[in-house]
């Protein structure tokens, strides 16, 4: 019975692969890679001649069975098309399906473009959530974030250059204006890492066209404090209303300093504006 090795390769720089990643995309006799193609100039690099199958989100059954029989007479190794294979990608169902069949299934640790992002965020560490690339709808998009709202877990996402600007938007308008670092291009050249609010982001990458896949880190919810309860929070709306300050950037400006979600000011915002009940 051979066994299944997830093996990790560079999500950039090419001296971040292991030796014993090396090793084993040498020994193993077959590669199962996401992008053949990708996976060919990283094996060209090393000079490794060990033969490849492709094996993606649009693999049938029949490609498992084929990964399957080599697995009964050797080892594979699997590899995504950069990172850790099995995390966020279609590497799953292949272990699922290993396990199953009684194959033994090994990590062979590298690099991870969410884990490096974390680390380097300036966010706590200690706990957090992985959730993925956001969805492509608004309307789905906005109901993840609004479910992670609440979480006081760092939060970390992926998400595409050309809906970069859009998930800020919502982000900063569900979120509130949380802490973030946005990172890209990680270990390569133009390697940026972005620290800063959620407004502040949106507004870089307003003005620097997003380049790049990018890992975003976002604080967790905090804990209210005691002396921001509703009370303060409709005076400071009061105040803010009275001063001639736009419904949005009122609410944008209470949720930074009170660390209430800004959707809970707006929704509160409007009532008071409704109502015509003002603190004196």
């Amino acid at each position: 019975m051979g066994t299944l090795y997830l093996i990790a390769t560079p999500i950039g720089n090419l001296e971040d692969i292991s030796a014993r990643a090396l090793r084993l995309l040498k020994e193993v006799q077959y590669i199962a890679a996401e992008d053949t193609r990708q996976t060919r100039k990283l094996l060209s690099h090393f000079d490794i001649h060990t033969p490849l199958t492709s094996y993606h989100e649009h693999s049938q059954e029949g490609k498992v069975n084929f990964i399957l029989e080599k697995l009964a007479t050797g080892d594979v190794g699997l590899v995504s098309d950069a990172g850790t294979p099995g995390l966020n990608d279609p590497g799953y169902d292949l272990v699922r399906a290993a396990l199953d069949a009684g194959h033994k299934v090994s990590p062979i640790p590298g690099a991870c473009a969410p884990v490096a992002a974390l680390v380097v965020s300036g966010l706590p560490t200690d706990a957090f959530i992985f959730l993925g690339y956001l969805p492509r709808k608004s309307s789905e998009r906005r109901r993840v974030l609004q479910e992670s709202a609440g979480l006081p877990y760092t939060l970390v996402f992926l998400e595409t250059p050309h809906r970069l600007l859009a998930a800020l938007e919502e982000m900063h308008a569900i979120l509130g204006n949380r802490q973030a670092a946005l990172a890209r291009e990680l270990t390569k050249l133009y390697e940026e890492i972005f620290r800063g609010t959620l407004e502040e982001a949106r507004q870089h990458f307003s003005q620097q066209a997003p380049r790049g896949e990018f890992t975003l880190v976002i604080a967790g919810s905090q804990p209210q404090d005691d002396e921001w309860d509703k009370a303060r929070i409709t005076l400071a709306i009061s105040r803010g209303i009275e001063a001639g300050l736009a419904p949005s950037k009122l609410a944008g400006k209470i949720a930074a300093e009170s660390g209430w979600p800004r959707r809970d000011i707006y929704q509160l915002l409007t009532e008071i504006q409704n109502s015509g009940e003002l603190e004196e």
